[in-house]
C-alpha cells in the first residue's frame, strides 16, 4: 500500500502529473510562477484588468463572480458581500431622510397629516415629518388670486334689478388664503366656490337695486357691499379664504339696449335740467312773497304802534290840560284859544285888514311876508 504523501485530503504530488523532470507541471510552472527560465515579469493586459474590475462590481452588487475566492451562493455563484449591505442600508436610510424632510417659503405654510388626519401647520422653514405616518402639503398663502366675473369667463355679467332693468355687470375678485387648513380639508373646489359665491352675492345686491343708481353714484357702495357679502359667506363655509378686494370694472345697459337707453338717460337729464330750472323761479318766486309778506306785517306793526303812541300822548296831554284847567279856568281857557288859532291860521297866506278902513282900499295893512322869504331862500339853498 502506497504511502499517501499529499495531505489529509489524498491530493499529493504522487497523484500529479509530472514533467521531464519530475516536478509538477501544472500550468506549466516549472517553479518559476509560470516563466520560462532567463524570462522577465509579463505585464497584465488591460482588457484582463478590466475584466477583474467588472467581476468585483459584479461581486459587490450580488451577481456572480469567476475565480476570485469568495463564498458562493447557492445557485453555485458567489453570494453579496458586506458591502452591498451597508451601501444598500445608507441608500434606504437618504432616501427615507429625504422623503421626510421638506422646506417652507416664507410665503408660504405647511400642513402635516398624522394618518390622513388634520395634525398641525407649520411656517416657514425645514421641518421634518415621519414619512409615510405624517405627510405634508405646502400651500402659498400670500399669493393673490383672481376671478374675473362678466367678460371672459363663464358666469354671466348680465343681472335684474329691482325695477325691471337689465345690468351688465363685469367684476373682479381677488383673494388668497389666511387658513391652510381649512382651505385643504373644507372645499372640493376653491375657485369655483369662489366664483359661484360672488356672483350670487352680487346678484342678491343688484336685485335690490334700481338701474339708474347702479350705473353712476352707487357704484363704490355696491363694491363695498358685495366684497363684504363675499367675505361673509365664505367665512361661513370655513373654506380658509381671505378676500383682499373687488373690482367693478363696468355697470353697463346690454349692448343691444344701449343706443335706446342713452336716449332715455339724455331725456332724463332734460327734464331734470328744467325740473332744477322750475324749482329755481319758484323759489325766486315764494321768497319775492314771503319777503313782501314780511315787509307789510312789518309796516303795519309799526302803523299800529304809531297810532296807539300817539293816542295814549293825546290822552296824557288832555289829562295834563284838564289838570291845568281845574287850577286856572280862565287862563287855560285863553291858552287854548290861542293855540288853536296858531294851530289853524299858521299854514294860511293872510292878509289883514283894519277895522277903521273907509273901504278905499287904505285899509289894508302892509307886512312883511317873512315865511315866504323863508321859503323861498329854503327852496334856492335845496
Amino acid at each position: 500500500m502506497a504511502s499517501n504523501s499529499g495531505g489529509p485530503w489524498g491530493g499529493g504530488g504522487g497523484n500529479r502529473p509530472t514533467g521531464p523532470s519530475g516536478g509538477d507541471n501544472r500550468g506549466g510552472n516549472n517553479g518559476n510562477n509560470g516563466r520560462r527560465p532567463g524570462d522577465q515579469p509579463q505585464i497584465p493586459e488591460i482588457e484582463e484588468m478590466l475584466n477583474k474590475g467588472n467581476e468585483y462590481l459584479k461581486v459587490l452588487m450580488g451577481g456572480k463572480g469567476g475565480g476570485t475566492g469568495r463564498p458562493s451562493g447557492p445557485d453555485g455563484g458567489e453570494g453579496p458581500g458586506k458591502g452591498v449591505f451597508v451601501l444598500g442600508g445608507l441608500l434606504a436610510v437618504g432616501a427615507y431622510f429625504f422623503a421626510s424632510f421638506y422646506t417652507v417659503q416664507p410665503d408660504e405654510r405647511g400642513v402635516e397629516t398624522f394618518l390622513g388626519a388634520y395634525h398641525r401647520t407649520t411656517d416657514d422653514g425645514p421641518h421634518f415629518a415621519w414619512w409615510p405616518f405624517i405627510r405634508a402639503e405646502v400651500v402659498q398663502t400670500t399669493t393673490e388670486r383672481t376671478e374675473n366675473i362678466g367678460v371672459g369667463s363663464t358666469q354671466s355679467g348680465l343681472m335684474l334689478t329691482t325695477d325691471e332693468n337689465i345690468v351688465d355687470i363685469d367684476f373682479q375678485v381677488v383673494w388668497n388664503i389666511n387658513d391652510p387648513a381649512k382651505f385643504l380639508f373644507n372645499l372640493a373646489d376653491p375657485r369655483q366656490t369662489v366664483q359661484a359665491v360672488s356672483e350670487a352675492s352680487m346678484r342678491e345686491i343688484i336685485a335690490a337695486r334700481e338701474l339708474a343708481p347702479i350705473l353712476n353714484r352707487d357704484r363704490e357702495e355696491i363694491r363695498d357691499l358685495a366684497g363684504a357679502s363675499i367675505q361673509s359667506t365664505l367665512d361661513s363655509y370655513d373654506s380658509g379664504i381671505n378676500i383682499v378686494r373687488l373690482n367693478l370694472d363696468k355697470a353697463d345697459p346690454p349692448r343691444e339696449v344701449i343706443d335706446a337707453f342713452r336716449d332715455v338717460q339724455a331725456a332724463e337729464q332734460e327734464r331734470d335740467r328744467l325740473q332744477r330750472q322750475a324749482d329755481a323761479y319758484a323759489n325766486t318766486v315764494v321768497a319775492g312773497a314771503r319777503g313782501s309778506a314780511a315787509q307789510i306785517l312789518e309796516e303795519a306793526e309799526a302803523y299800529r304802534a304809531q297810532v296807539v303812541n300817539d293816542a295814549e300822548g293825546q290822552a296824557s296831554r288832555f289829562s295834563a290840560v284838564l289838570t291845568e284847567y281845574q287850577v286856572a279856568p280862565e287862563v287855560t281857557r285863553k291858552r287854548l284859544y290861542l293855540e288853536t288859532l296858531e294851530e289853524v291860521y299858521g299854514g294860511l297866506d293872510k292878509i289883514i285888514l283894519d277895522e277903521n278902513g273907509s273901504g278905499s282900499g287904505q285899509g289894508v295893512v302892509p307886512y312883511l311876508p317873512l315865511n315866504e322869504l323863508r321859503r323861498n331862500s329854503d327852496q334856492e339853498a335845496n
